[in-house]
């Protein structure tokens, strides 16, 4: 299967995306690592106002598979999390790369999604 990217996406090595919205940094995971993960059945995200740190696990989603944590592309407060998807999960699968987003924050310093790979090195990576 082919995927494609918005150019402005960067994604980190276990497949999060971040890109500026405004001047928040909206969040999500890859059209691939929904792929992978099969029929989405939960998704468990933070609430507004917790500080996630780069790197660190954030929430989970879980799939008839498996169950994966995901972990934070850059460090920030959360402003929002996607409630839709928490009550409806099957729209992360739907559209990831829009209605499915997770988490909108407030940056710490937005030099870290420069850090990330851009959509061209991404996907290379999963192709390989």
């Amino acid at each position: 299967m082919t995927f494609s990217f918005p150019d402005y996406f960067r994604f980190a090595d276990s497949h999060e995306y971040a890109f500026v919205d405004d001047d928040l940094v909206r969040i999500g995971i890859s059209a691939f690592a929904v792929d992978q993960l099969g029929d989405i059945v939960f998704v468990d995200l933070p609430e507004a106002g917790t500080s996630i740190t780069k790197g660190e696990s954030f929430g989970s989603v879980e799939s008839v598979k498996a169950v994966e944590d995901m972990y934070a592309p850059v460090s920030g407060e959360i402003v929002d999390a996607n409630n839709s998807v928490l009550a409806s999960p099957e729209e992360l699968q739907n559209d990831p790369h829009g209605e499915g987003w997770l988490l909108l924050i407030r940056a710490d310093n937005h030099d870290e999604l420069q850090e990330l790979m851009d959509s061209e090195t991404y996907s290379k990576k999963i192709s390989a």
